[in-house]
């Protein structure tokens, strides 16, 4: 029997609802002072691999500002844990499908924090589709607006507070680098984005900003039972050559790296692929 059985949910979904509950609160993490005295955004900060990246980047020293669609029981408890380590966290929700919220954010993050060195573009969309002709334009846009648009916009906003030394990392995905066949566009706006980091790097690097992405293969998030049937859950990221997926707790070391200077201060461009020994050029 699968440790994951059929599932679903309503999007965006809740961490609470999982079974079995993903390991995303880094308990056993132990940071070193990699971000003493930085101030991170990361969107979609609420739950699974953004919790968990959150949660390190305390840690590690930083405050944090996360962003969040509607999940509200996930981002208090996600603040709760951040709190705990005696670093700071303030919470906005919102949809960054929306120019004014997106760009809204990091203005609030300064604004509480006192500025921005880190910034983790996270958050994401993606319906699953058996035809490309399901593809419709209010999914498309939607797609896109989430997943592309509104990194555009944050980057956009952010450039006027992050100074040489600071670090933006963007979330990919390995459908990003090697396509789905049933997540098409949310594949073509991922390889978009992934392209946007290769960019920024060049673009960026006389300002001494690094750019770098992370893309996971199969991790076990609310995102999957909320967007897939229940049977498509069941046995989720089996196929990976570990034979199963990812716990957050497994991802966000990869998000510390390149947000820390101590690290990853030769790295810019960048993606790193943890996804269960598939491998693939980053």
């Amino acid at each position: 029997m699968s440790e994951r059985p059929a599932q679903s949910q309503s999007y965006p979904g809740r961490t609470r609802d999982m079974t079995p509950r993903p390991k995303d609160e880094m308990r056993d993490y132990t940071g070193s002072g990699l971000l003493d005295g930085r101030r991170a955004l990361i969107t979609g900060g609420d739950s699974g691999i953004g919790r968990a990246v959150a949660v390190a980047f305390a840690k590690e020293g930083a405050d944090v500002a996360i962003t969040y669609l509607s999940e509200d029981d996930d981002a208090r408890h996600t603040a709760d844990l951040v709190a705990a380590t005696g670093r700071r966290c303030v919470t906005f929700g919102g949809d960054l499908a929306e120019e004014r919220h997106a760009r809204e954010i990091v203005r609030h993050t300064v604004r509480d924090l006192g500025g921005l060195d880190v910034l983790v573009l996270h958050h994401g969309t993606q319906t699953p589709v058996g035809d490309v002709r399901e593809v419709d334009d209010a999914q498309l846009r939607r797609t896109f607006e989430v997943n592309v648009y509104a990194v555009f916009w944050t980057i956009q906003e952010a450039l006027d507070h992050l100074g040489p030394g600071s670090s933006v990392v963007v979330t990919g995905s390995i459908n990003g680098l090697r396509g789905n066949k049933t997540l098409i566009d949310y594949s073509a706006s991922k390889a978009a984005v992934m392209a946007l980091t290769a960019s920024l790097a060049q673009n960026l690097m006389e300002r001494e900003i690094r750019v770098n992405c992370v893309a996971p293969g199969p991790v076990w998030t609310p995102l999957i039972p909320a967007t897939f049937d229940a049977e498509r859950v069941e046995g989720f990221g089996e196929q990976a050559p570990m034979g199963r997926p990812a716990d957050p707790d497994e991802i966000a070391p990869s998000y510390v790296f390149f947000a820390a200077n101590r690290t990853s201060s030769y790295y810019t461009g960048q993606t790193l692929v943890p996804a269960g020994g598939e491998i693939h050029p980053g």
